[in-house]
């Protein structure tokens, strides 16, 4: 499990009805449940419980917040898409997958990508807002999250954050890279191994997978 995945678990520990915050008299309960999860070292932990209590406004403390001072740039990202769109069904990732990489390149287009997600999150039954889509998917144009303000400092820090998809700024998407959107309760995707020359799954590799896949139903 990644450290998003994980970060979420005990945050729905201590948030069950999905508020977006926890109360401050839990921060030392969830810092000891975090520290355990996370395997934080020791040269951290004083660090991470100061900036936590430090994070706290009007007795509550916010998920991003709190995201923001126990994960990385890339997973918390993959945090705050997965709680806000929750996809859980890898197989349907893999029927639709298939759809755009026709030729089992194990890779699909970064101008794809806003059709892939539309047809994915149809076949989830989720909403998505076209704004927010937009957010998700413009992997081209070139901003500095720091730049900007307001409501152009979010819209910069998605465009900017979903460019990690494409980890060498090559135009294509990998499909061990996009997998891990899914929620990774049902996230058989992440249980394969990738092919141990490039990392990825190609070719025959995906005809095999797609098959392993289909048995799973």
């Amino acid at each position: 499990m990644d450290s998003a995945g994980a970060f979420l678990q005990v945050w729905c520990l201590f948030d069950p009805n999905d508020h977006g915050y926890i109360e401050e008299r839990h921060v030392d309960e969830f810092f000891r449940h975090i520290v355990k999860k996370l395997g934080m070292t020791d040269d951290l932990i004083e660090d991470r419980l100061q900036r936590l209590r430090d994070a706290s406004v009007e007795g509550r403390l916010q998920i991003h917040q709190v995201a923001n001072i126990f994960l990385s740039e890339e997973e918390n990202f993959l945090l705050l898409f997965r709680r806000d769109t929750p996809l859980d069904n890898s197989v349907e990732f893999m029927r639709i997958w298939r759809r755009y990489d026709a030729d089992s390149s194990g890779f699909i287009s970064a101008v794809e990508l806003k059709s892939f997600l539309e047809d994915l999150f149809e076949q989830h039954n989720k909403s998505i807002t076209p704004d927010k889509l937009e957010l998700y998917t413009n992997t081209i144009e070139d901003q500095d999250p720091v730049a900007e303000g307001g409501v152009q400092a979010q819209q910069a820090q998605f465009l900017y954050q979903m460019k990690m998809f494409d980890k060498n700024q090559d135009g294509h998407l990998d499909l061990n890279d996009m997998a891990r959107i899914l929620s990774l309760k049902e996230n058989f995707l992440l249980k394969f191994e990738m092919d141990s020359k490039t990392g990825a799954l190609e070719g025959p590799e995906v005809d095999g997978f797609v098959k392993d896949m289909m048995e799973l139903v």
